[in-house]
């Protein structure tokens, strides 16, 4: 969900703690590099950025230890909530190769999807975030990683890949910050300096040794507490930790309760589906450029959607009307319950 992703981030998805330090892992800065591994890896990057991704970054298939205990301490914070698919992938998310045997190396890409619409406020209307603007991420994100491993394996027949974006058990932030695209905000997205948090996270896992990038991107956060002083519920508990059951994404796409806490109604600001404040908020997202893929470009209706439209919904209405789209991660259940909310709120 995104830095997604999320589907939370860029969705949010739900965060680890800041690594201690921005380090190599293990000794892989210090293996020795063929030139041809050197040569291919350029080429990989062209690939990527010709089919579009606007970032990307290798390095090698190893256990994330750091990443990991922190991901521990969050999950025995209890701050997953109800999301209990998180602990029981937590072991195979801290090594690729858990999920992926054979895997060398991790190409990570990050792709813009930020578009200029802007919410307009309504009493009958709900905010949407702007990950689910457009068309599924999922499956955007995934169709051009499908084609760079195509195109690997063109160069090399013994090649092999596996696509990730999100909904695989793979820390995707912790591997686009060791990748070198950006640095874990305190909001917890993955902040690049040229995009800011607009992006999308993915990556392929293959079974090739390849040229590592080694360089980290300074934490850039500084002293800044905005986010974490926007936030409507106090979600962010800390810099770099996020309490899912306060968190308004969190209850309005991944919570099944037929209600939504009264902590989070109450403070529900109008969003429908996701909450953007944090990274509305965050100066370096004013560094945003508008996104050059097509399929980004908000849909009718799901920047701002008619609250009485949600709720006339049957379930083949909302299956035409959803298909394709990240908002059907809500389900019918789950977006009529906060439209009612917000009706609620207003009358």
């Amino acid at each position: 969900m995104s830095s997604s992703a999320n589907g939370l981030n860029q969705q949010p998805k739900f965060a680890q703690r800041k690594s201690d330090a921005m380090r190599v892992s293990g000794d892989s800065s210090s293996v020795e590099t063929l030139p041809q591994q050197q040569n291919f890896s350029v080429s990989v990057k062209q690939q990527a950025l010709a089919l579009g991704f606007d970032k990307i970054g290798i390095v090698r298939a190893e256990s994330l230890s750091t990443e990991a205990r922190h991901l521990d301490e969050w999950l025995n914070l209890g701050y997953h909530a109800d999301m209990s698919w998180m602990q029981r992938d937590s072991e195979k998310r801290s090594d690729p190769r858990r999920l992926f045997p054979s895997a060398r190396s991790v190409i990570v890409v990050a792709l813009n999807y930020f578009t200029p619409a802007k919410h307009q406020d309504g009493p009958t209307s709900g905010k949407v975030s702007r990950y689910a603007w457009g068309d599924d991420y999922h499956d955007v994100v995934g169709a051009k990683l499908r084609s760079l491993l195509a195109w690997i394996k063109e160069q090399n027949p013994d090649a092999e890949g596996k696509v990730c974006v999100d909904i695989q058990p793979i820390m995707d932030k912790a591997w686009a910050v060791r990748a070198g695209l950006g640095w874990l905000g305190k909001h917890t997205n993955v902040i690049t300096p040229e995009l800011g948090s607009w992006v999308f996270i993915g990556e392929l896992l293959v079974n090739l040794e390849l040229d590592y990038d080694t360089e980290r991107i300074e934490d850039h956060c500084g002293t800044c507490t905005l986010c974490i002083d926007a936030c409507p519920t106090q979600a962010i508990t800390e810099p770099y930790v996020v309490d899912s059951n306060k968190c308004i994404s969190y209850a309005t796409i991944e919570l099944r309760s037929s209600e939504l806490p009264a902590s989070i109604e109450e403070k529900l600001s109008g969003w429908l589906y996701g909450c953007d404040v944090c990274q509305d908020v965050c100066p370096w997202n004013r560094f945003e450029q508008n996104a050059d893929e097509p399929r980004f470009a908000p849909r009718a209706g799901n920047v701002d959607a008619s609250l009485p439209d949600i709720l006339g919904l049957t379930q083949e209405s909302y299956a035409e009307r959803f298909r394709g789209s990240a908002m059907k991660r809500a389900k019918l259940s789950g977006l009529q319950r906060n439209a009612k909310a917000l009706l609620s709120d207003e009358f």
